[in-house]
């Protein structure tokens, strides 16, 4: 039995409707008090759940039933109902366990077919369930497993997610981990590197083109969307994106359809879109660097990545993947790391994040023999850069903090004092920590 709860009598009854056609026995609950009246005697399969109700607009009341409705109802998968402009509520809700939401006016079609999956995921007898796929993803840290627990709440869903790391942190990884435990899981996973693409060909590398569309045109060819078709596009450094490109990209985005160069003909495009950066784009709308529509677009549920630095648990784990990993391809036997030179990995702060340990570690067992220790770590070409508290980072560290100090926190004050970007301000806190 399925349990509608909102206080809007026509959306009871028109949603009621839609699932009664397709064999679902329906409840009702007009408000919270009800609600949980329902709950506490009755084990539904689902429960569609409206976020705001007569009393209040801000959602309050219904992250409140949501809290304990999964009280008395922990495995019950709730589907939120909201309108765009409360989605921000949606996903509040969805990080105290909703499972997917949906937004007015709905396709009864996808409504449908999610409640199926809901349902079915749910079912602790299903013999096709399967456990969250981490999708070759390591850590044990905190944050780490906050994060994929995240994803795995979030990958069921066709909701767009923004991922938002430094260089080397694994973005790549995370838009992976999504598309192999979601729905479209057996379809395309198609990788775009927005920061190689020139604006001269962005048309035809993200939409095709036609036969003799433009000279050199031989035969048609698939644009990226094309091919992503029924499956997921990761859209990676989206940040680089220039301004004129942003507005085609927002159209597909908005419309689902596109049109390849050569060919007025709008094409249909079903896809799951997951962008990635590593820049900041809030900044960049305030500098109108990157559009506002666009960024609201995309940025319906953020990811952040941790830097290696600030999951320090995890990187011993890492290095022995790495080694592991390394000794294989070499074909050679794993060598041994000392204490000593564990430790000394686990201090560095790696501004090049898990990309930079990797190739640290590849290089210490092609080099290094049976016995991996400290000093060959340290004496590693451009390791002095990378060493904690040289001279020169804390000392550009403290005339940030003072930039920032002189301008009482103001971001555009202290860049100007600096004689830098907003952007590039963030990225030197980032870098160093500042919050």
């Amino acid at each position: 039995m399925i349990l509608i709860v909102d206080d809007d009598k026509s959306i009871r009854l028109s949603l009621g409707l839609i699932l009664k056609r397709a064999g679902y026995e329906v409840d009702y609950a007009e408000n919270p008090d009800e609600a949980l009246g329902k709950v506490r005697h009755t084990n539904y399969d689902l429960i569609f759940m409206d976020m705001n109700y007569s009393r209040s607009t801000t959602g309050e009341e219904g992250i409140e039933l949501l809290r304990k409705t999964k009280i008395f109802l922990p495995d019950t998968p709730v589907i939120l109902i909201t309108a765009w402009g409360s989605i921000e509520l949606a996903v509040e809700g969805m990080r105290h366990g909703a499972y997917d939401f949906i937004t007015k006016p709905w396709n009864n079609q996808l409504l449908l077919q999610r409640i199926k999956t809901a349902i079915n995921l749910n079912d602790k007898h299903q013999e096709s369930s399967r456990p969250f796929n981490r999708g070759g993803i390591i850590g044990k840290s905190e944050v780490m497993n906050e994060l994929l627990t995240m994803v795995e709440r979030i990958a069921p869903t066709d909701a767009p997610v923004l991922i938002l790391g430094e260089n080397g942190t694994g973005k790549e990884m995370i838009a992976n981990a999504i598309h192999i435990n979601s729905l479209r899981k057996d379809n395309p996973f198609v990788l775009v590197n927005l920061g190689g693409v020139p604006q001269s060909l962005f048309e035809s590398e993200m939409f095709g083109h036609v036969k003799g569309a433009f000279t050199g045109a031989i035969s048609s060819r698939k644009g990226r969307f094309e091919i992503a078709d029924k499956g997921t596009i990761f859209l990676d450094e989206i940040g680089d994106l220039d301004m004129a490109s942003q507005v085609k990209m927002l159209r597909v985005l908005q419309q689902h359809t596109f049109e390849p160069v050569g060919d007025s003909r709008p094409r249909k495009v079903d896809i799951r879109v997951i962008c990635a950066t590593n820049a900041n784009l809030e900044a960049m709308v305030e500098e109108r660097s990157f559009r506002e529509d666009l960024f609201f677009r995309i940025n319906l549920i953020t990811l952040k990545l941790p830097a290696l630095r600030e999951r320090r648990e995890d990187i011993p784990l890492l290095v022995r993947h790495f080694m592991a990993q390394a000794a294989k391809s070499q074909n050679i036997s794993e060598p041994e790391m000392t204490a000593e030179a564990m430790e000394f990995l686990t201090r560095l702060p790696y501004p090049g994040n898990i990309r930079q340990l990797k190739n640290m570690i590849e290089r210490a067992v092609l080099i290094g023999g049976a016995r991996l220790g400290k000093d060959l770590f340290s004496s590693m070409p451009g390791i002095e850069d990378i060493k904690p508290a040289g001279t020169l980072a804390l000392r550009e560290k403290n005339i940030i903090v003072d930039a920032l100090e002189k301008s009482a926190g103001n971001m555009t004050q202290a860049a100007r004092i600096l004689g830098i970007t907003r952007q590039t301000l963030y990225r030197r806190m980032e870098k160093y920590g500042l919050k």
